[in-house]
């Protein structure tokens, strides 16, 4: 059944990994707000025509171990989850397991997007799991640090395999029922890993957007951030790129020569940023509005990469003579503002330190704290922009960016190297050792750096599918008569490996 009440979730698409300011916070809101719309709508009008069943969404709770590889310790933790049989051909049909991440899930999650659309023509019984520490699925007393050590990839992969169990147990599962999963950013890694250290449950896995390699210093999201803001075909340009070097030289010359409170006013910060720490995050909220018109280009975000290079080459209408790049980069954080109704830019690093210390649990939206935590001990990821490839300022550091790591969970600096690598000898990095696995990725979007970009070399070994174009897990959407012919294409691409995957599943189980 379509829900009455819009709630507050977080469904289809898909966080972006590492920390990040408020300003790519507050674009990452917009885009799933607009992803719950289009999906709500897309429902209803299916509904209206009476092409699709009124599905009948059955939410529960599991209790799980705290710790999966511990049974001495006592305690278990909660964790959401939802079902959809309305297309399920029972007792031989196929299951398609939707993976949460760092975000809440909702009924939306078996009910929107492409994975759905192929459940409605396989027969499959479509389930979702949330993620441990996020959503709903956390005890009371989760965000305490000394309860986060609890809190990992690996403890999520022992989840998924108990709601395996569970969910065979109470429909009556068995060898005929073939699993696939699907899952997007880091619960498209946590599908490519499922896949590869089960693959006696889990047959065949969608990762898509999936950086499945963890990398401390990430600057090439930044470099992959300018080649796409210089891009024609999705609206950049060279003239565009140098027009926001220029730009971000005259913000780092203004703040550290002595001009930091104009800039503060030009810029419509909430407090002037009189200090270092509050300057490197103006900056940061600066460039956190290309980083998320480039991950989000065309999927919900409030300014596409065509309207940044607009505005920022001064071919906009709402820019009536020539200007300084400055100038430029002002009147568009203004209209982004404005689109966004942000009053100013808070760029207090001391009420963002204040933010990621508080350990009341909130479960609707993105688990930023949690997810922090979870760069300090497994992945890395900070977007930094130390080398020449970076189209903003070198104040952005890995040591501006990691220094949070002791502050907040009291994890030294020094063993960030150490966790990073543990996790790439455990999944593989960008090498894994799996099989049966189709990695989706777009190419101006800067996770495809860290995801598998090239098939296997024998016939059941990995696939890949680069989409010309397209941003962050634009596959896993509903279908728009907007999307690009790429994406169209790309999505009948995953539907022939989908019905080849459950086809010779079915002749494997005869």
């Amino acid at each position: 059944m379509v829900p009455s009440t819009i709630r507050c979730v977080y469904l289809l698409l898909l966080i972006n990994f590492a920390y990040s300011g408020r300003v790519m916070r507050k674009i990452k809101e917009r885009v799933h707000q607009v992803q719950y719309q289009r999906a709500k709508h897309h429902l209803l009008l299916g509904a209206v025509a009476g092409r699709r069943p009124v599905m009948q969404v059955k939410g529960g709770i599991i209790h799980q171990p705290l710790d999966h590889f511990d049974s001495l310790l006592p305690g278990t933790i909660p964790q959401r989850f939802f079902v959809n049989e309305a297309y399920w051909q029972s007792p031989d049909g196929p299951v398609f397991l939707y993976i949460g991440g760092e975000s809440a899930i909702s009924e939306y999650s078996v009910q929107a997007g492409h994975h759905v659309s192929m459940a409605e023509e396989h027969g499959a019984l479509l389930v979702a799991l949330e993620h441990r520490f996020y959503g709903e699925s956390i005890n009371p007393d989760g965000l305490r640090t000394e309860n986060l050590r609890y809190l990992s990839s690996q403890q999520a992969l022992a989840d998924l395999v108990a709601f395996y169990d569970y969910i065979s147990d109470r429909y009556s599962l068995s060898h005929k029922n073939t699993w696939i999963s699907f899952g997007g950013s880091y619960p498209g890694s946590l599908s490519a890993w499922l896949r590869g250290k089960f693959p006696h449950l889990i047959y065949a896995s969608v990762a898509s957007s999936a950086p499945v390699k963890a990398k401390l210093d990430f600057s090439t999201y930044n470099k992959v951030v300018g080649e796409s803001l210089m891009d024609k075909g999705v609206g950049g340009s060279v003239e565009c790129v140098n027009a926001v070097w220029e730009a971000f030289a005259a913000v780092e010359a203004a703040l550290l020569g002595g001009n930091e409170t104009q800039a503060g006013k030009d810029f419509g910060c909430c407090t002037p940023p009189t200090k270092l720490e509050d300057q490197t995050e103006l900056v940061q909220n600066l460039a956190d509005i290309f980083m998320g018109s480039v991950q989000y280009n065309q999927e919900g975000a409030t300014l596409s990469i065509d309207k940044v290079c607009t505005i920022m080459t001064n071919k906009s209408e709402e820019i009536e003579e020539e200007e300084e790049a400055y100038d430029r980069l002002v009147k568009l954080v203004a209209i982004y503002r404005a689109s966004e109704e942000v009053p100013c830019l808070n760029i207090s690093h001391d009420h963002e330190v204040l933010e990621l210390s508080n350990t009341t649990v909130k479960t609707t939206g993105v688990g930023e704290r949690q997810w922090y935590y979870q760069t300090c001990t497994e992945f890395g990821y900070y977007q930094t922009c130390e080398d020449a490839f970076c189209p903003f300022s070198r104040m952005l550091t890995l040591k501006s960016q990691t220094e949070l790591c002791p502050l907040l969970f009291g994890i030294p600096q020094s063993s960030l190297h150490s966790n990073v690598a543990f996790t790439n000898k455990y999944y593989g990095g960008d090498h894994p050792q799996t099989h049966r696995v189709l990695y989706v990725n777009g190419d101006i979007d800067p996770w495809h750096e860290l995801s598998v970009l090239q098939n296997g070399t024998s016939v059941d070994r990995d696939r890949a599918i680069v989409i010309k174009g397209t941003a962050h897990c634009a596959n896993m959407n509903t279908p728009q008569a907007s999307d690009p012919p790429a994406l169209t294409e790309a999505r009948r691409e995953i539907e022939v490996h989908v019905a080849r995957w459950l086809k010779t599943a079915a002749w494997e189980h005869m």
